[in-house]
């Protein structure tokens, strides 16, 4: 063969090998990065197509768009809301437990690789190894938790035993609003920020004034008006972490100077008239038969001086003041307001129990896709994201750069963030809950008792002995049945149909299915 000949022959060889080089890596390609977008599964508690339509709206829309194309988004409840409609009485006896569905997202054969939480499960899986910590990924990508409010981060912290499991680009906060024109007509300063609940107490018993239909009040633990429940019992105690029960569930513990001192405090002040109840601030009916906005709001009627507020109340006021003058021929009158910290309790200063983190983002311990769902918390937390949502009227960022007066508004913003919020319940008893539903049974006697002391049936003192003493047998049937029926627990607690006895007869009825 020539030199010619062999010259072209080694040229066809090259392209040969060439094309065959070009046709593996093509393959190996195909093998290692599969074709079309990557999908992104996402878990969030409870679910249909509505809420995924809101999910998606709220939480991966923008990060859908940003990826153009690369990631597609599944979202998958762990309970689905559509269920419910169709269990037979049998099935709704045994509610799904959510914990329970939740794992299954997270260690199932498909699991998903991001979970949408709220604080009351955060615990329970990082405890169980089931989540990401993110502390070295936030190293890595030289994300600060300095950029964060310090009441989010740190509460997010408490809830991982000191380490970061989850971000949330989002939080709800609140505080303590104020009417700055009944503090100057009764001649008392305004409050303050970092004030005890004493000092709120007190404020509250010098604002006070009048009598009847004509009284002006101090203070009142909701926007909507005057209280008396359980649950402002609980709320005010929420950030002592008081317990009723030992973790082993063998006796109460709710007989004690703790639990009487919040007792006794709360009580009193319902028994002193410094705090209104809902019929002393139940509005008269309107003379020409027409219910106005705001009518039944003791605080818009300048009737209440102070209250608890979340952030979308700014909203409600922005609102009203804008339209007072329609109606100012009802009595009502433009209200000059600002805000200070909530309260908190000397044995645990600048702690509040009404910090809501509700959507925590968190990677699964066994996620198929960990890289993006790193990539799409980064994103969700980070700083396009807080500046966007810092237009929300009820929700704050999480990045504290872009917090920011509402409405071109002057007021005290950081009333809002300036507090921690209270520590999460203890895995124990987290556990204790899912393991032994029927202990809603030990709350609900509390909750009976109490009613029965702001009636003036039993003393503090009689009603926690018999809080011990009714508890510590229901203990021991609880134990032997954790989630079924059990018979007869109330029956002679309720209170007359006049005290709301016939309500809490038929809700107690209705959770026991």
């Amino acid at each position: 063969m020539n030199k010619r000949g062999m010259l072209r022959r080694w040229i066809i060889l090259g392209m040969i090998t060439a094309l065959a080089g070009s046709l593996l890596a093509a393959c190996s390609r195909g093998a290692s990065e599969p074709q079309g977008p990557r999908t992104l599964r996402i878990g969030i508690t409870y679910g249909n197509a509505y809420e995924d339509y809101y999910t998606r709206q709220s939480l991966t829309d923008a990060f859908e768009l940003t990826m153009q194309g690369a990631i597609e988004i599944e979202i998958v409840p762990a309970v689905n809301y559509d269920q419910f409609q169709f269990m037979t009485p049998e099935e709704q006896q045994n509610q799904p437990d959510v914990y329970e569905e939740v794992k299954k997202l997270l260690t199932g054969p498909n699991p998903v690789d991001v979970m949408v939480l709220d604080s009351s499960l955060l615990t329970l899986l990082a405890r169980d190894n089931l989540l990401v910590q993110l502390d070295p990924l936030m190293a890595e990508d030289k994300i600060s938790k300095d950029d964060f409010v310090p009441a989010v981060i740190e509460g997010i912290a408490e809830m991982g035993d000191g380490f970061i499991y989850a971000l949330t680009p989002t939080f709800n906060p609140s505080a303590l609003f104020y009417n700055k024109k009944l503090f100057q007509e009764a001649g008392v300063e305004f409050p303050t920020d970092h004030m005890t609940w004493d000092d709120v107490f007190n404020l509250a018993r010098r604002l006070k004034r009048g009598e009847g239909k004509d009284a002006v009040w101090g203070f009142t633990f909701n926007e909507w008006g005057g209280g008396g429940g359980f649950w402002e019992l609980q709320q005010f105690a929420q950030p002592l972490n008081l317990r009723m029960y030992d973790d082993n569930l063998e006796r109460m513990t709710v007989n004690n100077d703790s639990w009487k001192t919040v007792w006794s405090t709360i009580t009193q002040l319902y028994k002193d008239k410094v705090l209104p109840t809902y019929e002393d601030l139940m509005a008269d009916p309107p003379q020409d038969g027409i219910w106005y906005p705001y009518m039944d709001r003791a605080f818009f009627r300048g009737k209440v001086a102070m209250v608890l507020g979340n952030y979308s109340f700014i909203n409600e006021l922005v609102n009203f003041n804008n339209n007072v003058d329609r109606i100012r021929d009802k009595g009502f009158e433009p209200i000059d307001w600002d805000v200070v910290t909530v309260p908190s309790h000397s044995s645990a200063p600048g702690v509040s129990g009404n910090i809501y983190l509700s959507q925590l983002l968190a990677i699964n311990a066994n996620a198929q896709n960990k890289e993006d769902a790193w990539t799409y918390i980064k994103f969700m937390t980070g700083d396009e994201w807080a500046r966007l949502k810092s237009r929300s009227t009820w929700e704050m960022p999480a990045r504290k750069a872009y917090i920011q007066p509402r409405f071109g508004l002057s007021y005290n913003i950081e009333a809002f963030y300036s507090v921690k919020p209270a520590p999460p319940r203890s895995y124990t008893e987290q556990k204790l809950e899912r393991d032994y539903p029927n202990l809603w049974m030990i709350q609900q006697i509390g909750d009976l008792l109490y009613n029965q002391v702001l009636r003036d049936e039993k003393t503090v003192d009689e009603a926690l002995a018999e809080w011990e003493s009714r508890g510590n047998d229901l203990l021991l049937k609880i134990k032997e049945n954790p989630s079924g029926p059990i018979e007869g627990v109330f029956d002679d607690l309720y209170g007359p149909v006049g005290a709301g006895g016939a309500i809490l007869r038929s809700m107690a009825i209705a959770r026991q299915g």
